[in-house]
């Protein structure tokens, strides 16, 4: 009886011709790239851009994956139609844009339009949960395993999405906020008519971060990204600061919400004690404390004071940076300006309110300035002036010019762009327009001189696909798995921008992987169809193939090495499927599609 051999599938992080292949490719990444040559369009096309060293189609191309997330099939050809200065005009006019098809895509994540009082009723701690329904913590917890799991089992396992809905259906507690939250923030990116905005949330959303790790903060992100940042992007810097400072999200995140005059918290807490005593001389004393729940001898409560946390972030990461010249005592007194900026109670309660009570009174000088209005303007008005500092103007132009442009961008745009800021009292629009009106936003050496984030790249890459994303949970978890887990930043500075950040071996195989699954459709809730997409003479012709995702994906602007690697991978058995009594060729378009979506020119932006 002959032996029977079954023959194992390849496991995409074993494929290795093409990881060979492809890490060859990546690693360029890590090299200065070849940089654009100069052939400038006509000038009835390029209006009054100022673009003389890129193509029409490199300059079209350099706009949709700096102002956007990457062009979708046929966008290039689509703002060639209409002209790239006019769909720059739109982008930075974004309420011109019909996005009501994205709206309805976003219906499907009830969690966003709730508030924060709503998501924290819908969606307890399991203690507190428990608590309120008279069971222990395990039982709820088993609860709501159970109710998952009923879930699942309405799922129709017919169904193409069946994999990714069930795990979605097992999100059921307090977390299932962050994960729509981080499913909307992907959509928002891939399917939005407003890519100029949905670049410019995550800006500033990294630029205020707020981790959603932090005590009750993953209950009041959805309020924060919806109410606080997104409305804010184009307009002014100090309405966004103004909205930052008093966000719940971030009165938690950095612990102003703790903040208190320290003599007024002990009065307060004066108070407190006297109130308690004359209570028990009405009612008598009070119950002992049960066994071993007695305060531990010689250990002090703390007592509420001011917290600088804020204080120190706000001028060092949000406004004027860390080498502006404040000094130590300018982060206390700046602390003192904003007491009382406060939550009533961020597990129960968590609106935004000012607390006379525990407001610094009396004179505070931030940056020789003194603050003595009273009451919540002194905090007000402290930021108003961080917001028109000189420094803040050069900061956020040059952390906008480091996005945009280069990782060390041109001084001398930084400076104009910092003019802008400071003539048009922080208009974002405008900011943005004087570098995109610069010769340097359109230089050989700006062009592909910035490496996508993996949020970036994902996005980028289902554009590029024409993919269909039903159910976004497994895509934002590959996000994860690259290196920048969504709303996951724990440190007040964010993700990182710099390329150095993100071009490291195994980040890059990461992202190689990736592009293999996405291409073959091995992301569950994402499908792509690369046949219409290449065109039928793909499947039996890789050189076809390859032209055709060339084309697709990088609109052939691509090095001779990158393409000479490429087509000396196209005669490995791998591409060709074919076998010794089948002659005709049948090619793996997915790992072709794959390995251009990992070469270099894709993986920067």
């Amino acid at each position: 009886m002959k032996s029977t051999t079954v023959k194992k599938s390849p496991n995409p992080d074993q494929r290795s011709p093409f990881l060979q292949a492809a890490a060859i490719l990546l690693a360029a990444t890590l090299f200065p790239f070849p940089q654009a040559q100069a052939n400038p369009p006509a000038k009835s096309w390029k209006g009054k851009l100022p673009i003389s060293e890129l193509t029409e189609d490199q300059a079209i191309l350099h706009a949709l994956n700096r102002l956007a997330y990457g062009p979708t099939p046929n966008q290039i050809d689509q703002v060639r139609k209409i002209g790239l200065e006019k769909w720059i005009d739109q982008q930075l006019n974004p309420n011109s844009i019909d996005d009501s098809a994205l709206e309805a895509r976003l219906d499907r994540y009830p969690t966003l339009k709730m508030s924060s009082d709503k998501l924290v009723e819908k969606f307890p701690q399991p203690q507190q949960a428990a608590k309120k329904e008279g069971i222990t913590k395990e039982e709820y917890q088993e609860k709501q395993k159970e109710k998952a799991r009923e879930a699942v089992a309405k799922i129709d396992q017919q169904n193409p999405n069946a994999q990714a809905e069930e795990q979605l259906a097992k999100v059921v507690g307090p977390q299932r906020i962050v994960v729509e939250l981080s499913m909307a923030k992907l959509d928002r990116a891939i399917y939005s008519n407003r890519q100029l905005e949905a670049v410019m949330e995550d800006f500033w959303f990294n630029h205020f971060n707020v981790f959603a790790g932090k005590n009750q903060d993953r209950w009041l992100l959805t309020a924060y990204a919806r109410d606080t940042i997104r409305p804010h992007t184009l307009g002014k810097f100090q309405d966004l600061l103004l909205a930052t400072a008093k966000s719940p999200a971030m009165l938690v995140y950095l612990d102003n919400w703790l903040s208190a005059d320290p003599i007024a918290a002990q009065r307060m807490q004066s108070e407190l004690a006297m109130r308690r005593r004359r209570f028990e001389g009405i009612f008598g004393p009070p119950m002992p404390p049960p066994p071993g729940t007695a305060a531990q001898p010689g250990k002090k409560k703390q007592e509420r004071g001011l917290n600088e946390n804020y204080g120190r972030e706000v001028m060092e990461l949000h406004t004027l940076g860390v080498d502006a010249g404040y000094t130590q005592q300018d982060v206390i007194e700046m602390a003192k300006c904003l007491t009382g900026w406060t939550v009533h109670a961020p597990a129960r309660n968590p609106d935004f309110f000012f607390d006379d009570r525990i407001h610094t009174t009396g004179k505070k000088v931030v940056l020789g300035r003194t603050f003595n209005y009273g009451g919540m303007k002194d905090g007000e008005e402290a930021l108003k002036m961080l917001a028109s500092n000189p420094n803040t103007a050069k900061f956020i132009s040059t952390k906008l010019a480091r996005h945009f442009v280069s990782d060390n961008p041109p001084p001398a745009l930084v400076d104009r762009m910092a003019q802008t800021f400071q003539s048009t009292n922080g208009e974002i629009r405008n900011v943005l327009k004087t570098m995109i009106y610069s010769p340097e936003f359109w230089s050989k050496e700006s062009y592909r001189a910035k490496v996508k984030q993996p949020f970036e790249l994902a996005a980028s890459t289902a554009r590029a696909l024409g993919a269909e994303v039903d159910v976004t949970l497994p895509l934002a978890q590959w996000v994860g798995r690259m290196g920048e887990p969504l709303f996951q930043a724990q440190p007040p500075t964010g993700y990182s921008d710099k390329s150095e950040t993100w071009v490291n071996t195994g980040a890059l195989l990461n992202r190689l992987n990736f592009a293999l699954s996405l291409s073959s459709n091995k992301v569950p809730g994402t499908k792509s169809d690369l046949n219409a997409l290449l065109g039928p003479e793909s499947e039996t012709d890789p050189h076809k193939a390859l032209a055709s995702a060339l084309s697709a994906f990088l609109d052939n602007q691509i090095a001779q090495q990158t393409e000479t690697t490429l087509e000396a991978r196209l005669e490995d058995p791998q591409i060709l499927q074919a076998t010794l009594d089948d002659q005709v060729k049948h090619v793996n378009e997915s790992l072709i599609a794959g390995l251009v979506l990992g070469a270099p020119e894709f993986q920067r932006r």
